[in-house]
């Protein structure tokens, strides 16, 4: 069961991931930069989000993989930048963490693999070194690519989300048809 989504609250797959636990009144949070930073101004004071003490997107980045109890990274296309520093620092801290890249996925098969994933299907496991999956009860790190470099992510993230949501927690269909 996820418990809480948190994210750096930047545009695209992080505000998708914290609108679908908005949506489902599910706990949110996560860490942001300074002056709650983020590539269209001001992060929304709707995300209950924490400023960190620096302006740079990486420190915030590694404390929400830090915080998260497993994390999942949404793209269009093979990890980049950001996207590719959030799987770093969860390999790193061997963290479970799972790649969704949306270009090569439907939205209803990448809610098939989540779930795969979140059930600990080995098949699923992107890690060399190390085996680990999210646990049966976790705080959910969603990232992935800002909105400007991935058109139409964040609403795609939001409906997956939603989708994993109701099937985690089948309360949630409520708020969602």
């Amino acid at each position: 069961m996820i418990t809480k989504i948190i994210s750096g609250g930047q545009t695209g797959a992080d505000r998708g991931g914290l609108d679908a636990a908005i949506h489902c009144k599910l706990p949110h949070g996560g860490w942001c930069p300074k002056g709650r930073k983020a590539v269209d101004g001001s992060i929304p004071l709707d995300y209950h989000l924490t400023e960190m003490a620096s302006k740079k997107y990486l420190p915030r980045t590694q404390a929400n993989v830090l915080n998260a109890d497993a994390t999942i990274i949404f793209t269009y296309g093979p990890l980049s930048g950001g996207s590719l520093k959030t799987a770093t620092y969860a390999h790193h801290l061997e963290k479970p963490h799972h790649e969704v890249n949306l270009l090569h996925t439907t939205p209803e098969k990448a809610v098939v693999e989540i779930m795969r994933w979140l059930a600990g299907d080995e098949a699923l496991n992107d890690y060399d070194e190390y085996v680990a999956y999210p646990p049966m009860t976790c705080v959910l790190n969603v990232a992935g690519s800002r909105e400007s470099h991935a058109p139409g992510i964040q609403e795609t993230v939001f409906r997956v989300m939603m989708d994993v949501l109701i099937k985690v927690n089948p309360a949630f269909k409520k708020f969602y048809q």
